[in-house]
Formats: structure tokens, C-alpha cells, sequence
């Protein structure tokens, strides 16, 4: 039997910079959205990010592709793991608090684990897992709330909004195992975000015309954090870390992403969530502690001793 991923403790290390990073980005859109549309925000978030990613490939001398072989790979993939998901989050922070969309977004593992044991032969769900995919689905439930489909408005479909996009995610992660695992995770990272922008970018010209030539300076710094910081930064972290750990336990720090946006939502711009938005947040975190298996493990070894 192979060695089992563990977390180490720079693998921990990384794992709570990636959610703090990934937290602080819900609030980074809040503050994009008033003043740029979401076609730009996306469209300067992947082209600022695939700059930053590329020369780091560059620095690193690492082996890249011949691009006619890939570029379309890499639309592909950077329009389901970036541009589509990203364009999503952006429009759906218009209509719900960004502490929600975090919450929301701690989903993604669900649906990476449901998709991945739809295409793939050697990631079934078994009992384990799909009890945990089955208890974080009644957390999105619970989360949204019955009254959304009985009173359908904007922040109903602005929910759908984050959950289509964190469908999405999780997807991208089956997808990009098809067609970029024989690349260097860095470089696929590169080449995906490079497909997203050039997907973005004729988007955003045509559907908004031009960007502000001037931004505020909160919102060129909140730019230039969400395509560095949360977006190349991550990238290179998420890769060193997933190395070490493994798929399974890197998935974990989505339990860090939400705590992290709903604090900043309520310290910086005053939001407050409702008890079924944490009840929900709970069955979700639930669900991926079980998928992750190793809270029963010890359960069953402490009963067992």
C-alpha cells in the first residue's frame, strides 16, 4: 500500500496562508465592484496573474509546451476554473454580503469530490464520502433557505451565482487532470490563466467598452491584491502544498476561507449574517471533515482502545 499524504507542518503553514489569502479576496471584490465592472475585474484579475505566473515559470527555467499544442487546453480550463467562476463571484458579491460568498464557497470541495467520482474510475464516493458530499449539500440548503425558491429575487440568484461558480471549481480540478497533468502544475497554472484571459479580455472590451483610465487607489490596490496575492501567490502555494499533502487534506482550507471573509465583511464594511448562513457553514465544514475521514479514524481507534 502507498504512504499515506499527511500534513506537515509547513504544509499546515501553507494551508492557512491559502485560506487568509483566499479570504481576503471576497473583500477585495467588495471593494472592486464599486467602481469597476466585473467583466474588468475578471479580465484584470487572470492577465495580471498570468504576467506574474509566467515570469515566475521563466525565473524558474521550467520546461514549457509548445502553446499550438495547448492553447486550446488552456482556454478551456481557464474558462472553467477562472473566467467563468471568477465573472460569477464578482456578480454575485453585488447581491449578497462577501461573508456569504465565502461561505458558499467552502462548497467547492463537495463538488470536487462528486465530479471527480462521476468521471473517474478510482475516486468512487463509497459510504464515507458520499455521506460527507450528502451532508455538505443539506449546508448549501440550509444556507440558501426554502424562502429563496419561494420568493425568487436578486440575492436568491446571486447565491445560485456562487454555487455555480464553486461547481465550477470543482470541476476544473477533474478537468484539468484530463487534459494539463502532463505539464508542470506552475506552467499549467501559467498556460490556464493565460486561456482565461484571452477569453476575459475581448468579454470585458465588448460587453463594457474600455476600463477607467483612473482608479482610486483602494481599488487599484484591491485589484493588484486579488490577481497577485490571491490569485498567482495561491497558485504557487496550492502546488507546493497539494505536493506534500495531497488533494484531499489541501481541500481543507476552505474551512479557513469563510471564517476569514465573514470576520473582515463584518469589521470592514459592516455586514451581519443570518443563523441558517452558520448552520449552513457548519454542515458544509461537517461534511468535509468526513470526506477528509480523519476525525472518524480516531473516533473509531479511541473507541477501539
Amino acid at each position: 500500500m502507498a504512504p499515506q499524504k499527511t500534513i506537515t507542518p509547513a504544509a499546515w503553514a501553507g494551508l492557512f496562508v491559502m485560506g487568509f489569502l483566499w479570504g481576503c479576496s471576497f473583500l477585495a471584490v467588495a471593494i472592486l465592484i464599486r467602481e469597476l465592472p466585473v467583466t474588468w475585474i475578471v479580465a484584470g484579475r487572470v492577465s495580471i496573474a498570468a504576467l506574474v505566473l509566467w515570469a515566475y515559470v521563466l525565473l524558474k527555467g521550467l520546461p514549457v509546451p509548445p502553446l499550438s499544442r495547448y492553447i486550446w487546453r488552456f482556454v478551456l480550463v481557464g474558462s472553467i476554473t477562472s473566467a467563468v467562476p471568477f465573472l460569477l463571484i464578482s456578480w454575485a458579491q453585488h447581491h449578497i454580503p462577501s461573508g456569504l460568498a465565502g461561505i458558499l464557497n467552502a462548497s467547492t470541495a463537495i463538488f470536487g469530490v462528486l465530479f471527480a467520482a462521476l468521471i473517474f474510475a478510482d475516486e468512487k464516493l463509497g459510504w464515507r464520502k458520499g455521506t460527507g458530499v450528502a451532508l455538505g449539500v443539506s449546508g448549501i440548503i440550509a444556507v440558501i433557505g426554502p424562502e429563496a425558491l419561494k420568493s425568487f429575487d436578486l440575492t436568491s440568484l446571486g447565491q445560485l451565482a456562487m454555487i455555480a461558480a464553486t461547481m465550477c471549481y470543482g470541476l476544473s480540478n477533474s478537468v484539468g487532470r484530463i487534459l494539463l497533468s502532463d505539464l508542470r502544475p506552475e506552467v499549467a497554472a501559467a498556460g490556464m490563466l493565460t486561456g482565461a484571459a484571452l477569453l476575459a479580455l475581448p468579454v470585458a472590451l465588448i460587453g463594457s467598452g474600455l476600463p477607467p483610465l483612473s482608479l482610486r487607489p483602494e481599488t487599484l490596490g484591491a485589484l493588484l491584491y486579488l490577481a497577485v496575492m490571491s490569485t498567482s501567490l495561491t497558485y504557487i502555494i496550492y502546488y507546493k502544498v497539494i505536493k506534500v499533502a495531497g488533494a484531499g487534506n489541501t481541500s481543507l482550507t476552505t474551512l479557513i476561507v469563510a471564517p476569514v471573509s465573514i470576520a473582515l465583511g463584518a469589521l470592514v464594511l459592516g455586514e451581519s449574517l443570518s443563523a441558517q448562513a452558520y448552520l449552513g457553514f457548519g454542515l458544509i465544514a461537517l461534511g468535509l471533515l468526513v470526506i477528509d475521514g480523519r476525525v472518524l479514524r480516531r473516533l473509531k481507534s479511541r473507541n477501539a482502545a
